[in-house]
């Protein structure tokens, strides 16, 4: 469904470019008194959806702006914004058909590497499967299994999302043979991965054997003008299904749990507050939103929690 929506949006952007480039050729045209000149149309049909991107991100790093360096505030809004063109423009609107579990490129195909925890990936809002390419790599590098899961309906309720997840693991745990998968969430993934859990007993709990959240909104995000979305209302700052959540959750949920908290986050804020009681924190700085599915340090950080030592040492 996304792939689809990202796809009318941008062609209606390039037919809004191509309107203004073809009245801004024949605008040159008539004060030049020259030949019609094309050059225009493309010009527009090209820079418009560009445009309009960079002011989403730049609107956004205003906004959760916290004070520091204005080098780094540029150095993310330039590496935010080359996230955002890359990801919504050249990945989601081109979904992987089919999307399924994808083996580890580190060991023979039907073999697990040693220790190597299958991962299940959980996007943000707005976000498909094709947001976890870089990590998706980097994890099957790493000897893991993977499937990357796309949150249906689009705009539905973060609880719908659980029937999801819980597919997910059956099915990566019935193709891997493994006891246990990690969860990792982006975003709005890391409240799902909790809805999900809010489901589960102590037998299934088992299952886990480590969640990582990178972004996540644990205790909404002030946002300014949020989205009406059922999704988009419970991540609210406080609001009442995120304080319900909360407090469904035990020592036992959160054991499990280990929070990349954003410094420079651009779309969770205030930063520093989206953390939960018992739960490791690990801090970014000089990183955006959506540029943490694909930084190199997080990426890099998130193979090391589910690296069987790790893993080990944190049931120990």
């Amino acid at each position: 469904m996304l792939a689809l929506l990202l796809r009318a949006i941008y062609l209606f952007q390039l037919l809004c470019g191509a309107v203004l480039g073809s009245w801004l050729a024949i605008e040159a045209t008539q004060q030049s008194g020259g030949a019609l000149s094309l050059i225009w149309l493309p010009l527009t049909m090209l820079c418009l959806p560009l445009l309009l991107q960079f002011l989403v991100i730049l609107t956004s790093l205003i906004q959760s702006r916290t004070g520091g360096p204005a080098a780094l505030w540029w150095r993310v809004l330039w590496a935010e914004y080359i996230s955002a063109v890359l990801v919504f423009m050249l990945r989601q609107p081109w979904p992987r058909r089919p999307n399924g579990v994808q083996m580890p490129l580190a060991t023979p195909p039907g073999e697990l590497g040693a220790g190597a925890v299958p991962v299940v990936l959980v996007h943000g809002y707005l976000c498909n499967h094709r947001v976890w390419d870089d990590m998706t790599l980097a994890l099957r590098q790493a000897g893991h299994p993977v499937l990357a899961v796309d949150l249906e309906p689009l705009f539905g309720s973060i609880d719908d999302y659980a029937v999801v997840l819980e597919a997910a693991v059956q099915r990566l745990q019935a193709e891997t043979g493994a006891p246990q998968v990690a969860l990792v969430g982006h975003s709005m993934g890391g409240l799902a991965i909790r809805a999900w859990l809010r489901t589960q007993n102590a037998v299934q709990l088992g299952r886990v054997a480590r969640i990582l959240t990178l972004g996540t909104p644990h205790q909404g995000t002030r946002i300014p003008q949020p989205v009406a979305t059922p999704n988009g209302v419970q991540m609210h700052w406080h609001s009442p299904w995120i304080q319900t959540l909360q407090a469904s959750e035990g020592a036992a949920q959160h054991a499990l749990m280990h929070i990349a908290l954003n410094l420079n986050d651009n779309i969770c804020f205030p930063q520093t507050a989206q953390v939960l009681p018992g739960v490791a924190v690990t801090e970014f700085s000089g990183i955006g939103h959506l540029e943490m599915c694909r930084h190199p340090r997080v990426i890099d950080w998130t193979c090391k929690q589910l690296s069987k030592q790790t893993l080990e040492g944190v049931t120990a």
